[in-house]
C-alpha cells in the first residue's frame, strides 16, 4: 500500500468515527429532550441543549475531517491538516455557548418555578443517554490516538464534559427526590430559594 492510499485509508476511518458521534448525539439529545417533556426539569432541559451543542460539534468535526482528506494541491502544497485546529476551537467555543445557554434557562427558571411530574422515568432516560455518550467517548479517545486526530479528541473530551455534566444534574435532582416532605417544605417556603421549586416533584 503506498503512503498516498494508507493517508486516504486513514482519513476515512476518522470521518467513520466522526459519523458515530453523530450517531451518538441524534440519539442522546432524542433521550434527553423526552426526559425533559416528561419532567418539566430545567436541569434535564440544560442536559438536553448540551446533546444539541455536541450534534452540533459532531458536524463540525466530521466536515474538518472531510477538508482534511482532501490531497495537497497548488495552493495547499502540505494538505489542510490545519482544519482539523479550527475544529478544535470550534468545540470549544461551542462549550461556553452552551454554558450560557444553560445559565439563562436556569435563571428563568428560578424566577418563574414549576412543578415536576415523573422524575424517576426521567432520570434513567438521562442516565442511558449518558452512558452511550461515555462508551462513545472513550471509543472516540482510541481512535483519536490511533489516528493522531486533534479533531477527535476534541470531540470526545466534549463528549466526556456531557458526561459529568450529566452526573451532577442526575445526581441533584434525586438528592431533591428524596429529601423528606418537610425539607421540601421548608425550600418552598424560602424566599430566596423559590426558585428551587422547579426541581422539586409535585
Amino acid at each position: 500500500m503506498t503512503t498516498a492510499s494508507a493517508s486516504v485509508h486513514r482519513l476515512s476511518s476518522t470521518q467513520r468515527v466522526a459519523l458515530v458521534s453523530i450517531g451518538a448525539a441524534i440519539t442522546t439529545m432524542a433521550l434527553k429532550f423526552g426526559a425533559y417533556l416528561l419532567t418539566g426539569s430545567v436541569s434535564l432541559l440544560s442536559d438536553a441543549a448540551e446533546s444539541t451543542v455536541n450534534l452540533v460539534a459532531a458536524l463540525v468535526a466530521f466536515g474538518a475531517l472531510t477538508v482534511v482528506a482532501r490531497p495537497a494541491d497548488e495552493e495547499y502544497r502540505y494538505g489542510y491538516d490545519k482544519a482539523e485546529y479550527f475544529s478544535s476551537g470550534v468545540e470549544g467555543a461551542l462549550i461556553l455557548v452552551a454554558a450560557v445557554t444553560i445559565i439563562y434557562t436556569a435563571v428563568k427558571r428560578f424566577l418563574n418555578p414549576a412543578p415536576l411530574t415523573d422524575l424517576g422515568l426521567g432520570l434513567a432516560i438521562s442516565l442511558v443517554a449518558s452512558g452511550i455518550n461515555y462508551g462513545v467517548a472513550r471509543f472516540m479517545f482510541r481512535k483519536a490516538e490511533e489516528y493522531d486526530s486533534i479533531t477527535l479528541e476534541a470531540d470526545a473530551h466534549h463528549l466526556m464534559t456531557d458526561v459529568w455534566t450529566s452526573v451532577g444534574v442526575v445526581a441533584g435532582l434525586v438528592v431533591v427526590m428524596l429529601a423528606p416532605p418537610v425539607g421540601r417544605s421548608s425550600i418552598r417556603s424560602s424566599p430566596w430559594c423559590w426558585g428551587l421549586t422547579s426541581f422539586a416533584p409535585a
